[in-house]
């Protein structure tokens, strides 16, 4: 398949990519290259990618519009798969234009250019912080998701009624994917995992929110990437038993489906912070914090549906995890 990858040199792009590639495929990147963090762990990551013949990297912003209809115009992907965000709910309380230009326009923009030129498929990455208010636990697709506490996951749901209308409209058929925590190898900066082996490292003290009462689906890369490549062969399609009456907002009479992706394993924070204390063998000096603005405290993931799609469920423990990922840091900054 000839496969457009938007965020390519991201932490879940750079992943997808290199298995789309290990797997036979065309693939074609793209990214802006933004500064919301380090630009060379960006180029790093597409430097990794290698396969000269089989990859093509195009640098642009999904919200140049022009841009973007030429890259569909150029390549004429087949499946389109949508990583590219501005991400981060904290950074939506300083710079919430970013959010609306990158998510939503951008979006926009992907969804016009699917139509245009007969996407086959689109994947795209909303996120489980759309559940927001909801307390049920573990949280499931078929359950409302109407209340996000941040402009960030306010984004998200926004992407994913937006898919709809397309799917609707356009019988483009369109897979959402809410990823829970991501981590792992070549992981984001501005993430837990990645600040908090720094500074352990480094002697310096962590900011542990909410005085460490938080507990997270942490899901590891090779997890994610594993449900992202099995839905390239697997496209939405209309639920035949959809009852408009009561209807169920993981699927449609459109070509359109909702998936968690998450490890189903709760992780309190503190149980993590551990498991990165003795993959460097050292302690952590912990300073305790209030909640901040926009968090949650709890999130776990149903992936019942995501299995009986694809065969697949997340399941890598959260100590082998995070070891690779502290191996991958000391090795990449030599400490």
């Amino acid at each position: 398949m000839k496969v457009l990858v938007t965020g390519a040199a991201g932490f879940i792009g750079m992943h997808t990519i290199i298995r789309l590639l290990n797997d036979g495929h065309e693939v074609i990147g793209v990214d802006n290259l933004n500064d919301y963090y380090d630009v060379n762990l960006k180029r790093a990551r597409l430097a990794r990618i290698g396969a000269p013949n089989q990859f093509s990297f195009c640098e642009g912003d999904l919200a140049d519009n022009i841009a973007i209809t030429q890259l569909f115009q150029n390549y004429r992907p087949q499946v389109v798969i949508n990583l590219a965000a501005q991400a981060g709910v904290r950074y939506s309380l300083e710079n919430p234009h970013a959010y609306i230009q990158a998510n939503v326009a951008g979006f926009m923009n992907i969804l016009e250019a699917c139509r245009h030129f007969d996407v086959e498929n689109l994947i795209f990455a909303s996120s489980s912080s759309v559940y927001g208010l909801n307390t049920s636990l573990p949280f499931s697709e078929t359950r409302s998701a109407n209340h996000p506490l941040a402009l960030y996951g306010a984004t998200k749901k926004a992407n994913e009624m937006m898919a709809h209308s397309y799917a609707h409209l356009f019988n483009l058929p369109c897979t959402g994917l809410r990823f829970f925590t991501v981590y792992g190898p070549w992981g984001r900066p501005d993430m837990a995992l990645f600040l908090f082996t720094k500074a352990i490292l480094e002697g310096k003290p962590i900011d542990v929110f909410n005085h460490g009462k938080m507990v997270r689906d942490f899901t590891y890369i090779d997890d994610i990437v594993e449900g992202v490549v099995r839905l390239v062969s697997k496209p939405a399609t209309a639920d035949e038993n959809f009852d408009a009456s009561d209807p169920n907002p993981a699927a449609s009479t459109a070509p359109y489906r909702l998936f968690n992706i998450g490890n189903g394993q709760p992780t309190p924070l503190m149980d993590y912070i551990m498991a990165i204390e003795d993959a460097i063998g050292k302690k952590a000096v912990m300073n305790y914090l209030p909640m901040q603005a926009g968090d949650v405290m709890t999130t776990s993931a149903d992936t019942t549906l995501l299995g009986d799609w694809v065969g697949f469920q997340p399941n890598t423990p959260v100590t082998e995890g995070v070891a690779r990922f502290v191996m991958w840091y000391r090795d990449y900054y030599n400490c």
